[in-house]
């Protein structure tokens, strides 16, 4: 029910971004539009593109070309995924099988690109500068963090900071540039810039420290994804490493040959590590950490619904582990 307030807030203007993303999707190429329309109908809670809409009502904005801005936001967070999918050589995303898996490696990277030039195309007719230096930053920024995390994949010496930095670069930025944007756009002041920037960071980090957890608590149905993905991929995530800190020398060994050789062959001895281990709770309090600063950056905004549903959302980003 709380999540659902969030959107009520915006409701007419997220009807009027999905009509425009469906719009903006055309393409004389039938894969394309195919492939493009799959992925972004695939059941996403697009909040990214709230995120935006919720920015830049908090501060006052009344005009339309949030609803452009939003849907920038959704391609970019669209293209990312279809090549996310292709590293990851993954086959299932949001419960359904992923656009690689049924269309092909090839056709999922090449509509990424189109995704990729069809946002840069919108993002200048917004005709604002400053918007296109943080959205063409925090792309260059994001393909950053993907790299970073293609390095760190079989590796079980990342550091706890290294990880940190690649959530951040992968996840978190996008949504910190869909707030700052959107703050952006409605003329906001310095210190509300600020805030709605970190505002967006903290809450992205919270989001995917959330998500670490519920790779070991979840389960397919609730999540599109397995218990136990990242492990099979070979990724060490925050649960992991902190377990590898805090085990004994036979279950840290343990993990170590587990994310060196990826796959799930040691799995239910490795949720009994991590979850005597305490780094579930620990990955939990980090995230309502991040949750908590995001909360506090709010400060600065003038008192609203819009102000109201972006502090739920910190509830939300947290409230996802039973």
């Amino acid at each position: 029910m709380t999540a659902q307030r969030i959107y009520d807030t915006v409701a007419d203007d997220f009807s009027r971004v999905n009509d425009l993303i469906i719009k903006r999707l055309s393409s004389d190429v039938p894969l394309v539009e195919k492939i493009a329309q799959y992925i972004i109908e695939s059941g996403g809670k697009r909040l990214r593109p709230l995120l935006v809409l919720l920015s830049s009502r908090a501060l006052g904005y009344n005009k339309d070309e949030h609803l452009k801005l939003a849907a920038v936001i959704e391609f970019l967070h669209t293209a990312t995924l279809l090549h996310d999918d292709v590293v990851d050589t993954s086959d299932m995303r949001r419960g359904r099988s992923t656009a690689n898996a049924r269309w092909g490696n090839a056709p999922s990277v090449l509509v990424g690109d189109f995704l990729y030039a069809r946002a840069f195309e919108m993002m200048v007719e917004l005709q604002n500068l400053k918007i296109m230096d943080v959205l063409s930053h925090a792309t260059a920024v994001i393909a950053e963090g993907e790299v970073l995390q293609l390095m760190n994949v079989k590796n079980p010496d990342v550091s706890e900071d290294k990880y940190m930095e690649v959530i951040h670069n992968k996840t978190a930025m996008l949504f910190e540039a869909a707030s700052h944007t959107g703050a952006l756009l409605a003329g906001a002041n310095g210190s509300q810039e600020q805030a709605l920037s970190a505002y967006g960071k903290h809450l992205g980090l919270a989001f995917q420290l959330v998500d670490d957890v519920l790779d070991y608590r979840g389960d397919a149905e609730a999540m599109g994804k397995n218990v136990g993905d990242d492990l099979a991929e070979g990724k060490p995530t925050l649960p992991l490493i902190y377990a590898m800190a805090n085990g004994s020398d036979d279950e840290k060994q343990l993990i170590r040959q587990a994310v060196r050789k990826g796959g799930l062959d040691d799995l239910a001895r490795i949720l009994d590590i991590v979850n005597r281990s305490g780094a579930l709770e620990y990955t939990m309090e980090r995230a309502k950490g991040e949750a908590k600063a995001a909360l506090d950056c709010l400060e600065t905004l003038p008192e609203s619904d819009h102000r109201n549903a972006l502090a739920l959302l910190t509830d939300v980003a947290v409230a996802r582990v039973s």
